[in-house]
């Protein structure tokens, strides 16, 4: 193992973690990683079925004299999000992720580390591995394409799993036990692009918000973190009448689920007017440290008159108005929090994504909610604005919730082992995120499910980071559940 992780335990784990943190795996191109499994599964003797869309089962026998025990299903995708610095050079079609030791973090340098849900996977993989650790027979789901849409479990074919107990391994919160999940829907706004040609003597220049912490549309949604998009929207909203600027080009974001941390924009504007746009672009960076000096102080405003193609066209006049309008009024954020657990994001949206796509403009945004009415309600209240802008409006259709259920037989369990191990009473609740569960909840009655995972913190953005002193009591929750969940 790589000195980034040598000495670290549980060793099996980690070792499965570098081994498949070499192996690309972006969402939809999970091929290789699944050869990975198949490989752990048959040199252990293992039987192994893969569906259609590309999901993994794997079956490991029970421990002599406890075939009677009920089959544990153990969940985990293989995928990842694949984000990197703008500066960072990195391929992930083929590069492996360059890890790093940070004190008790393993990190990656400048992208994303895939911990997300590799922990869970390694997991998996160690205890397919392992022959000391007694247990029942077992049932290890490895799901794919979970990042852009749960698309993996929503496919998911109906003969794969016999076992009606669930351990999803994609908690990102160590001491947490998670009993229920928020659903989701994802609404795109498309205006058709009109564009003219750039007025004569004009100069161009690009603008750049950027220097934003990002991070989980779901998890990190209500820490008040600066969107990119919303920021570039605002100071163009303000600036393009006073000095003239005309929009060429605007781009920000890069997944649905993940809150935008840069957003750039090239304008056309006359050449007199360029010293105050780089003035106001100085005085606006200026009032977005003030306004989040705790939450993203790094955040920075630049403008360059160099260093992009030179654009022969800007977007028509009215319609850059309607966008940027558009942007300026699309809600961003929490709606509302749970009136029933303490803490707890209820319903709320994300700006996610702007680019031109050929000859629209696309905006895409992601609502989430724990209640089904509410979730169509935050829908059509993006969807509303955008067709007051003259948008094309699409939503996909989504996945399901996972409703809490507090007389769990597993969440019993857990709550009862967690206290003998660490000697303290975990954290039960339910998360503000997509898990698998509620989509495989759904699709077999009577599952009994419960997640949870050590800590992993910046999710989705290169930030990323898991915390090395909470995966070994993830591992011994894991350990200790399997052997105290009996036929009774």
């Amino acid at each position: 193992m790589k000195d980034s992780l040598e000495g670290l335990e549980p060793r099996p784990l980690w070792e499965h973690f570098f081994a498949i943190s070499r192996i690309p795996r972006c969402s939809r191109n999970e091929a290789k990683v699944r050869a990975y499994v198949l490989e752990v599964a048959t040199r252990n003797g293992c039987a192994h079925q893969t569906d259609r869309t590309g999901n993994t089962v794997v079956r490991k026998e029970a421990t002599a004299g406890m075939e009677a025990r009920p089959i544990v299903i153990l969940q985990a995708h293989l995928d990842m999000v694949c984000e990197k610095n703008k500066d960072t050079e990195h391929d992930f079609s083929k590069d492996p992720i360059r890890l790093k030791r940070d004190g008790d973090w393993v990190r990656a340098d400048g992208t994303t580390l895939g911990a997300d849900n590799g922990i869970g996977v390694a997991a998996q993989l160690a205890l397919i591995d392992e022959k000391t650790i007694a247990h029942g027979p077992l049932e290890f789901l490895f799901t794919v394409d979970e990042e852009t849409g749960l698309t993996g479990a929503t496919g998911l074919a109906p003969d794969m799993l016999e076992g009606r107990v669930l351990v999803n391994l994609d908690a990102e919160e160590e001491s947490t036990l998670y009993i229920g999940c928020a659903g989701g829907q994802d609404t795109v706004l498309v205006l058709p692009l009109e564009t003219e040609a750039v007025p004569g003597g004009f100069a161009a220049a690009s603008i750049r918000v950027g220097g934003l912490q990002g991070g989980h549309s779901g998890l990190e949604i209500d820490r008040g973190r600066g969107n990119a998009i919303k920021l570039l929207a605002r100071f163009l909203a303000k600036k393009a009448p006073l000095l003239e600027v005309r929009v060429a080009h605007i781009d920000g974001g890069s997944k649905r689920n993940a809150i935008p941390r840069e957003c750039d924009a090239v304008v056309c504007l006359p050449p007199a007017n360029l010293q105050a746009l780089k003035e106001g672009a100085r005085e606006f960076e200026q009032i977005c440290k003030k306004e989040y000096r705790v939450q993203d102080s790094g955040v920075c405003v630049r403008v360059a008159v160099e260093g992009f193609p030179e654009p022969d066209q800007v977007f028509r006049a009215d319609l850059q108005a309607r966008i940027l309008n558009l942007l300026v009024c699309l809600p961003h954020g929490v709606i509302r929090m749970s009136p029933d657990i303490p803490g707890l994001v209820q319903t709320s949206t994300n700006l996610a994504v702007v680019r031109v796509e050929g000859r629209a403009f696309v905006i895409s945004t992601s609502q989430r909610s724990s209640v089904a009415t509410e979730l169509v309600a935050a829908s059509d209240s993006v969807a509303a604005a955008g067709r007051l802008a003259g948008a094309h409006v699409h939503h996909d259709e989504g996945y399901p919730g996972w409703k809490p259920n507090p007389d769990s037989r597993v969440l019993g369990l857990a709550k009862t082992v967690y206290p003998s191990l660490f000697g303290k009473e975990p954290k039960v609740t339910a998360i503000h995120a997509g898990l698998e569960c509620g989509i495989i909840g759904d699709r077999f009655e009577g599952m009994d499910m419960i997640s949870f995972g050590p800590t992993i913190t910046g999710a989705h953005s290169p930030d990323e980071g898991v915390q090395i002193s909470s995966v070994k009591p993830f591992w011994d929750l894991l350990i200790a559940l399997l052997g105290r969940i009996d036929a009774e």
